[in-house]
């Protein structure tokens, strides 16, 4: 599995980090920015992630624009709605039921509460058949 954590801050990175280490290849992005630019190169090199988790809120392009780039590039590059990269959108404001629509029309697969539980991270990976 590939993973590409994307956070801002540090200790949430390193926590989803060594979740995911065990799971497979796993890398970061401080930012939104920083998270498009490594979709777009993924996509390039035809090593597509197999799942993204993207903050929400983040400072400069936040978790929903980035979202809305990743799936446009995704488009750009033909990938069927099917083989589409899973993004599991992480926050601390769950019952934000406003970021929850925008997201998931945005096409996220699921949330996540911070701080993130290993056992319900692990949960939601087979959930999304990322995970036997």
């Amino acid at each position: 599995m590939r993973a590409l954590i994307v956070e801002d801050d540090l200790t949430s990175r390193v926590r989803l980090q060594e979740y995911l280490k065990p799971c497979g290849t796993v890398q970061v992005a401080a930012d939104g920015n920083e998270a498009v630019e490594a979709v777009r190169r993924a996509l390039k090199a035809d090593k597509p992630y197999d799942v993204i988790f993207l903050d929400i809120m983040m400072p400069g392009m936040d978790g929903h624009q980035a979202l809305r780039h990743i799936r446009a590039l995704e488009a750009e590059a033909g990938v069927w709605p099917s083989y589409a990269v899973k993004i599991v959108m992480t926050t601390t404001l769950l019952n934000d039921s406003q970021s929850a629509s925008s997201a998931y029309g945005s096409l996220c697969d699921a949330y996540l509460a911070k701080p993130v539980d290993k056992t319900k991270l692990l949960a939601k990976l087979r959930e999304m058949i990322l995970l036997k």
